[in-house]
């Protein structure tokens, strides 16, 4: 099996390329990859494509030998999102290999449990993302490896929350793990503890033998992000509001 993924949903651009011998990835096996991690954000649409191709050209592989193209579908940056889902569109298209959407909430939750020991089957594990406007993206997921294969099981579709209301998503305790880039921005106002987690290219290597035995593969011309929030922008009024919340909590 041989991969290309690649992930600009926050203000970090990952790309990896992964290549596994015949049956490894069956099997759980790490591929040999090839990865780059650097500036993402608005500089991602000019460094992503000369940056996939140098770790193709790295791993002697060209777009056609590709099983799938594998882009962070979701949800997070709006202009991140595009680019990626783009990219990896324009390319399958042209080499006529299938596309898998990975969601970004789901690659921080695998992003974390490749640092920890190891984690016991069942163990829930929430994945937070900074959605900006003040809020987070927030959804859970079951660790349930199967034969081998990283996999999680959705326990909480992906919701919108304020850091102080992040409690009111059902199921999510204080005691809850959660893993994901919102510590260093919301700080003391969130009512849980964070550990790092991000929606990296090689998390997205490790997920994608599970998710194509699931049927995840899907057609080029059907890729689409996942926005979750439709509104992109605040009101003036709306910003200097977020601004007083926030300034509030620090010194409550």
């Amino acid at each position: 099996m041989q991969l290309l993924a690649m992930d600009t949903s926050t203000s970090v651009m990952s790309v990896a390329v992964g290549r596994w011998p015949a049956g490894a990835a069956a099997r759980g096996e790490a591929p040999d990859q090839w990865q780059h991690t650097g500036a993402g954000a608005a500089q991602s649409s000019a460094t992503l494509i000369p940056t996939l191709q140098r770790l193709l050209g790295e791993a002697g592989l060209g777009l056609a030998q590709l099983d799938a193209i594998v882009f962070g579908a979701g949800p997070g940056s709006f202009t991140g999102l595009r680019t990626a889902c783009a990219v990896a569109q324009g390319l399958a298209l042209g080499a006529g290999r299938p596309v898998l959407p990975v969601d970004t909430l789901l690659a921080v939750a695998e992003d974390w449990r490749s640092r920890q020991p190891e984690l016991v089957p069942g163990s829930v594990a929430w994945a937070l993302l900074d959605a900006r406007m003040d809020e987070i993206y927030v959804a859970g997921w079951r660790w349930q490896p199967r034969d081998g294969m990283p996999a999680w099981e959705l326990t909480q579709p992906v919701l919108l929350a304020r850091p102080e209301d992040l409690l009111q998503v059902p199921g999510l305790k204080p005691e809850a793990i959660c893993a994901g880039n919102v510590q260093p921005v919301y700080g003391e106002r969130l009512p849980v503890t964070v550990q790092e987690g991000m929606p990296t290219a090689d998390a997205m290597l490790r997920l994608a033998p599970a998710l194509l035995l699931d049927g995840g593969a899907i057609d080029p011309a059907l890729a689409l992000p996942r926005y979750v929030r439709d509104k992109v922008a605040q009101t003036t009024a709306e910003r200097e509001e977020a601004k007083l919340r926030a300034a509030g909590a620090r010194h409550a």
